[in-house]
Protein backbone atom coordinates (compact mmCIF):
# COMPACT_ATOMS: atom_id res chain seq x y z
CA UNK A 1 0.00 0.00 0.00
CA UNK A 2 0.94 3.86 -0.81
CA UNK A 3 2.36 5.27 2.31
CA UNK A 4 0.27 7.82 4.74
CA UNK A 5 2.89 10.49 3.56
CA UNK A 6 2.36 9.51 -0.09
CA UNK A 7 -2.41 9.18 0.69
CA UNK A 8 -2.13 12.57 2.51
CA UNK A 9 0.06 14.84 -0.78
CA UNK A 10 -2.08 12.79 -3.22
CA UNK A 11 -5.43 13.97 -1.27
CA UNK A 12 -3.93 17.68 -1.25
CA UNK A 13 -3.06 17.88 -4.62
CA UNK A 14 -6.54 16.56 -5.60
CA UNK A 15 -8.36 18.96 -4.02
CA UNK A 16 -5.91 22.24 -4.52
CA UNK A 17 -6.45 21.47 -8.46
CA UNK A 18 -2.86 20.51 -8.81
CA UNK A 19 -3.11 18.06 -11.73
CA UNK A 20 1.01 18.17 -12.30
CA UNK A 21 1.70 17.32 -8.47
CA UNK A 22 -0.83 14.21 -8.32
CA UNK A 23 0.37 12.83 -11.55
CA UNK A 24 3.98 13.03 -10.03
CA UNK A 25 2.87 11.67 -6.69
CA UNK A 26 0.78 8.37 -8.29
CA UNK A 27 3.78 7.65 -10.21
CA UNK A 28 5.60 7.51 -7.08
CA UNK A 29 2.92 5.19 -5.47
CA UNK A 30 3.36 2.81 -8.64
CA UNK A 31 7.24 2.47 -8.10
CA UNK A 32 6.43 2.13 -4.04
CA UNK A 33 4.23 -0.73 -4.92
CA UNK A 34 6.35 -1.49 -7.37
CA UNK A 35 9.14 -2.46 -4.61
CA UNK A 36 7.36 -4.23 -2.43
CA UNK A 37 6.89 -7.10 -5.05
CA UNK A 38 3.49 -5.70 -5.97
CA UNK A 39 4.30 -5.47 -9.85
CA UNK A 40 1.02 -6.23 -11.78
CA UNK A 41 -0.72 -3.14 -9.51
CA UNK A 42 2.01 -1.18 -10.19
CA UNK A 43 1.58 -1.54 -14.06
CA UNK A 44 -2.45 -0.63 -13.80
CA UNK A 45 -1.42 2.51 -11.89
CA UNK A 46 1.27 3.50 -14.72
CA UNK A 47 -1.41 2.14 -17.79
CA UNK A 48 -4.28 4.28 -16.36
CA UNK A 49 -1.42 7.29 -16.05
CA UNK A 50 -0.07 6.98 -19.09
CA UNK A 51 -3.51 7.07 -20.83
CA UNK A 52 -4.74 10.31 -18.88
CA UNK A 53 -1.29 11.72 -20.08
CA UNK A 54 -2.30 11.63 -23.53
CA UNK A 55 -5.85 12.33 -23.46
CA UNK A 56 -5.19 15.56 -20.95
CA UNK A 57 -3.88 18.73 -22.72
CA UNK A 58 -0.40 20.11 -21.91
CA UNK A 59 -0.47 21.58 -18.29
CA UNK A 60 1.63 24.68 -18.54
CA UNK A 61 1.93 27.15 -15.21
CA UNK A 62 1.90 30.48 -16.44
CA UNK A 63 4.99 32.45 -16.08
CA UNK A 64 3.96 36.47 -14.18
CA UNK A 65 3.75 39.32 -15.74
CA UNK A 66 7.27 40.50 -14.84
CA UNK A 67 9.10 37.49 -15.55
CA UNK A 68 7.32 37.04 -19.34
CA UNK A 69 10.00 36.74 -22.08
CA UNK A 70 12.72 35.84 -19.10
CA UNK A 71 11.58 32.64 -18.51
CA UNK A 72 10.29 29.66 -21.60
CA UNK A 73 8.27 27.58 -20.31
CA UNK A 74 7.86 24.02 -22.52
CA UNK A 75 6.68 20.38 -21.69
CA UNK A 76 9.18 18.14 -23.76
CA UNK A 77 8.93 15.30 -25.30
CA UNK A 78 12.64 14.09 -25.27
CA UNK A 79 13.09 10.60 -24.09
CA UNK A 80 16.52 9.21 -22.24
CA UNK A 81 17.01 7.34 -25.50
CA UNK A 82 17.53 11.11 -26.97
CA UNK A 83 20.53 11.38 -24.77
CA UNK A 84 24.32 10.13 -26.60
CA UNK A 85 26.25 10.56 -23.50
CA UNK A 86 28.43 7.74 -21.73
CA UNK A 87 27.71 5.22 -19.25
CA UNK A 88 28.89 7.15 -16.20
CA UNK A 89 26.80 10.24 -17.14
CA UNK A 90 24.00 7.84 -17.87
CA UNK A 91 24.22 6.31 -15.09
CA UNK A 92 23.72 9.21 -13.04
CA UNK A 93 21.22 10.91 -14.40
CA UNK A 94 19.05 7.44 -13.65
CA UNK A 95 20.16 8.13 -10.28
CA UNK A 96 18.66 11.45 -10.46
CA UNK A 97 15.00 10.46 -11.71
CA UNK A 98 15.09 7.40 -9.13
CA UNK A 99 15.68 9.41 -6.03
CA UNK A 100 12.86 11.91 -7.31
CA UNK A 101 10.55 9.22 -7.81
CA UNK A 102 11.17 7.65 -4.24
CA UNK A 103 11.97 11.05 -2.22
CA UNK A 104 9.50 10.44 0.39
CA UNK A 105 11.31 6.98 1.54
CA UNK A 106 14.31 9.09 1.47
CA UNK A 107 12.54 11.43 3.87
CA UNK A 108 11.60 9.05 5.84
CA UNK A 109 15.06 8.15 7.16
CA UNK A 110 15.95 12.05 6.87
CA UNK A 111 17.53 12.17 3.41
CA UNK A 112 17.06 14.52 0.77
CA UNK A 113 16.83 13.73 -3.35
CA UNK A 114 18.90 15.42 -5.51
CA UNK A 115 17.03 18.55 -7.01
CA UNK A 116 20.16 21.18 -7.17
CA UNK A 117 22.64 20.17 -10.26
CA UNK A 118 25.24 22.11 -12.03
CA UNK A 119 25.54 20.83 -15.66
CA UNK A 120 29.00 21.41 -17.24
CA UNK A 121 30.68 21.30 -20.31
CA UNK A 122 31.33 22.57 -23.80
CA UNK A 123 28.49 23.78 -26.11
CA UNK A 124 26.49 21.13 -27.37
CA UNK A 125 27.59 18.29 -25.58
CA UNK A 126 24.01 17.47 -23.71
CA UNK A 127 23.17 19.97 -20.95
CA UNK A 128 19.76 21.35 -22.63
CA UNK A 129 18.77 18.02 -23.75
CA UNK A 130 19.43 16.85 -19.98
CA UNK A 131 17.05 18.98 -18.77
CA UNK A 132 14.48 18.60 -21.45
CA UNK A 133 14.89 14.37 -20.62
CA UNK A 134 14.37 15.10 -17.15
CA UNK A 135 11.36 17.44 -17.26
CA UNK A 136 10.07 14.55 -19.76
CA UNK A 137 11.28 11.47 -17.72
CA UNK A 138 9.58 13.05 -14.12
CA UNK A 139 6.20 14.55 -16.21
CA UNK A 140 6.97 18.30 -15.03
CA UNK A 141 6.83 21.05 -16.83
CA UNK A 142 10.06 22.56 -18.09
CA UNK A 143 11.43 26.60 -17.11
CA UNK A 144 14.23 27.32 -19.01
CA UNK A 145 15.40 30.86 -17.57
CA UNK A 146 17.41 33.05 -19.74
CA UNK A 147 20.27 34.53 -17.17
CA UNK A 148 21.61 36.54 -20.21
CA UNK A 149 18.53 38.70 -20.87
CA UNK A 150 17.93 38.90 -16.60
CA UNK A 151 21.14 40.85 -16.60
CA UNK A 152 21.65 42.73 -19.54
CA UNK A 153 18.27 43.93 -19.28
CA UNK A 154 17.69 44.35 -15.63
CA UNK A 155 20.95 45.57 -14.70
CA UNK A 156 20.06 46.85 -11.20
CA UNK A 157 16.84 45.21 -10.69
CA UNK A 158 18.35 41.35 -11.32
CA UNK A 159 18.43 40.53 -7.42
CA UNK A 160 14.80 41.51 -7.42
CA UNK A 161 13.97 39.23 -10.67
CA UNK A 162 15.99 36.07 -9.04
CA UNK A 163 13.96 36.86 -5.78
CA UNK A 164 10.63 36.43 -8.60
CA UNK A 165 12.16 33.39 -9.98
CA UNK A 166 12.60 31.48 -6.49
CA UNK A 167 9.51 33.11 -5.27
CA UNK A 168 7.77 30.84 -8.69
CA UNK A 169 10.24 28.00 -8.02
CA UNK A 170 8.66 27.58 -4.69
CA UNK A 171 5.34 28.02 -5.42
CA UNK A 172 5.19 26.60 -8.89
CA UNK A 173 6.84 22.90 -9.22
CA UNK A 174 8.88 21.95 -12.14
CA UNK A 175 12.38 22.17 -13.85
CA UNK A 176 13.63 25.63 -13.58
CA UNK A 177 16.81 25.61 -15.82
CA UNK A 178 19.34 28.78 -15.18
CA UNK A 179 21.22 28.54 -18.85
CA UNK A 180 24.24 30.64 -19.43
CA UNK A 181 24.75 30.37 -16.38
CA UNK A 182 28.19 31.88 -16.34
CA UNK A 183 26.39 35.13 -16.94
CA UNK A 184 26.04 35.57 -12.77
CA UNK A 185 28.32 32.98 -11.64
CA UNK A 186 31.80 34.45 -12.13
CA UNK A 187 34.07 34.01 -9.44
CA UNK A 188 33.54 37.32 -6.69
CA UNK A 189 37.50 38.39 -6.35
CA UNK A 190 37.77 38.60 -10.39
CA UNK A 191 39.72 41.83 -11.05
CA UNK A 192 36.97 42.43 -13.76
CA UNK A 193 33.68 41.95 -12.02
CA UNK A 194 32.04 44.77 -10.97
CA UNK A 195 29.71 45.27 -7.60
CA UNK A 196 26.42 45.05 -9.10
CA UNK A 197 27.46 40.98 -10.17
CA UNK A 198 29.23 40.68 -6.91
CA UNK A 199 25.93 41.37 -5.30
CA UNK A 200 23.59 39.46 -8.01
CA UNK A 201 25.78 36.43 -7.13
CA UNK A 202 25.72 37.14 -3.32
CA UNK A 203 21.68 36.96 -3.88
CA UNK A 204 21.67 33.81 -6.07
CA UNK A 205 24.01 31.81 -3.16
CA UNK A 206 21.55 33.20 -0.45
CA UNK A 207 18.53 32.16 -2.86
CA UNK A 208 19.47 28.68 -3.48
CA UNK A 209 20.62 27.30 -0.25
CA UNK A 210 17.72 28.72 1.22
CA UNK A 211 15.38 26.85 -1.02
CA UNK A 212 13.28 24.02 -0.12
CA UNK A 213 11.14 23.48 -2.65
CA UNK A 214 10.43 19.97 -4.64
CA UNK A 215 11.70 21.91 -7.61
CA UNK A 216 14.48 20.70 -9.38
CA UNK A 217 16.99 23.49 -10.04
CA UNK A 218 19.67 22.76 -12.88
CA UNK A 219 21.92 25.59 -13.93
CA UNK A 220 24.60 24.77 -17.05
CA UNK A 221 28.09 26.45 -17.52
CA UNK A 222 30.42 26.43 -20.51
CA UNK A 223 33.10 27.15 -18.58
CA UNK A 224 33.14 25.60 -14.87
CA UNK A 225 36.89 26.77 -14.13
CA UNK A 226 35.08 31.13 -13.94
CA UNK A 227 32.80 29.92 -11.44
CA UNK A 228 33.02 30.95 -8.20
CA UNK A 229 34.18 28.40 -5.88
CA UNK A 230 31.10 28.77 -3.34
CA UNK A 231 28.68 27.81 -6.21
CA UNK A 232 29.63 24.29 -6.28
CA UNK A 233 28.87 23.64 -2.61
CA UNK A 234 25.67 25.32 -3.09
CA UNK A 235 24.57 21.88 -5.60
CA UNK A 236 23.71 18.40 -4.67
CA UNK A 237 25.40 16.76 -7.67
CA UNK A 238 27.66 18.40 -10.68
CA UNK A 239 27.44 16.45 -14.22
CA UNK A 240 30.12 17.14 -16.47
CA UNK A 241 29.64 16.52 -20.09
CA UNK A 242 32.52 14.99 -22.71
CA UNK A 243 32.63 15.48 -26.54
CA UNK A 244 31.47 11.95 -27.73
CA UNK A 245 33.33 9.20 -28.06
CA UNK A 246 33.65 7.15 -30.82
CA UNK A 247 30.67 4.47 -29.90
CA UNK A 248 28.52 7.47 -29.39
CA UNK A 249 29.29 9.26 -32.05
CA UNK A 250 27.81 5.94 -34.00
CA UNK A 251 24.69 5.43 -31.86
CA UNK A 252 24.10 8.99 -32.76
CA UNK A 253 24.99 8.92 -36.85
CA UNK A 254 22.83 5.83 -36.32
CA UNK A 255 19.65 7.04 -34.72
CA UNK A 256 19.71 10.24 -37.13
CA UNK A 257 19.99 8.75 -40.13
CA UNK A 258 17.55 5.91 -39.67
CA UNK A 259 16.74 4.43 -43.14
CA UNK A 260 18.73 7.22 -45.16
CA UNK A 261 21.73 5.36 -43.78
CA UNK A 262 23.83 3.44 -46.50
CA UNK A 263 25.00 0.02 -46.37
CA UNK A 264 28.51 1.19 -47.98
CA UNK A 265 29.24 3.75 -45.20
CA UNK A 266 32.52 4.09 -44.42
CA UNK A 267 32.88 4.07 -40.60
CA UNK A 268 36.60 4.32 -40.35
CA UNK A 269 36.55 8.18 -42.51
CA UNK A 270 33.34 8.69 -40.81
CA UNK A 271 34.47 8.32 -37.10
CA UNK A 272 37.44 9.84 -37.83
CA UNK A 273 36.28 13.13 -39.26
CA UNK A 274 33.41 13.21 -36.49
CA UNK A 275 36.12 13.35 -33.75
CA UNK A 276 36.21 16.29 -31.74
CA UNK A 277 32.73 17.26 -32.82
CA UNK A 278 29.92 17.96 -30.14
CA UNK A 279 26.95 15.65 -30.13
CA UNK A 280 25.04 19.21 -31.63
CA UNK A 281 27.44 19.12 -34.46
CA UNK A 282 27.26 15.72 -35.60
CA UNK A 283 23.42 16.38 -35.30
CA UNK A 284 23.61 19.01 -37.64
CA UNK A 285 25.48 17.15 -40.16
CA UNK A 286 24.07 14.45 -40.06
CA UNK A 287 20.46 16.19 -40.48
CA UNK A 288 22.06 18.10 -44.03
CA UNK A 289 23.06 14.87 -45.66
CA UNK A 290 19.55 13.81 -45.14
CA UNK A 291 18.16 17.34 -46.72
CA UNK A 292 21.08 16.61 -49.48
CA UNK A 293 19.27 13.14 -50.25
CA UNK A 294 15.81 14.31 -50.14
CA UNK A 295 16.26 17.49 -52.38
CA UNK A 296 18.26 15.07 -54.86
CA UNK A 297 15.49 12.87 -55.33
CA UNK A 298 17.80 9.74 -53.44
CA UNK A 299 16.69 7.29 -50.97
CA UNK A 300 20.43 6.98 -48.99
CA UNK A 301 22.60 9.75 -47.95
CA UNK A 302 25.78 10.32 -50.39
CA UNK A 303 29.02 9.34 -48.01
CA UNK A 304 31.22 11.98 -49.78
CA UNK A 305 28.71 14.61 -48.85
CA UNK A 306 28.14 13.38 -45.32
CA UNK A 307 31.90 13.45 -44.83
CA UNK A 308 32.52 16.95 -46.41
CA UNK A 309 29.38 17.99 -43.92
CA UNK A 310 31.13 16.95 -41.14
CA UNK A 311 34.38 18.32 -42.46
CA UNK A 312 32.34 22.02 -42.26
CA UNK A 313 30.80 21.76 -38.80
CA UNK A 314 35.16 21.41 -37.84
CA UNK A 315 35.80 24.77 -39.78
CA UNK A 316 33.00 26.09 -37.98
CA UNK A 317 34.52 25.34 -34.79
CA UNK A 318 38.27 26.53 -36.04
CA UNK A 319 37.42 30.13 -37.32
CA UNK A 320 34.72 30.33 -33.96
CA UNK A 321 38.17 29.69 -31.98
CA UNK A 322 40.24 31.85 -33.66
CA UNK A 323 37.89 34.74 -33.31
CA UNK A 324 38.04 34.64 -29.55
Amino acid sequence: MATAEQLKSLIKAHFSDNDEKFYTISLQIAAHESKLGHGALAHEIREILDKQKLNRKAILIAVPQDLQGLILTEEPEESKASLTINQTLRTRIDRIIQEFYQQNKLKSFGLKHRRKILLAGAPGTGKTMTAKVLAHELRLPLHIIQLDRVVTKFMGETSAKLRQIFDMIQRDNGIYFFDEFDAIGGERSSENDVGEMRRVLNAFLQFIEQDKSDSLILAATNNPHLLDNALFRRFDDILYYELPEEIERKKLIKNILGTFISEKLNWEEILNTSKGLSQAEIDHASRDAIKNAILSNAKKIDIEIFIQMLKERHNIYSRRDSQI
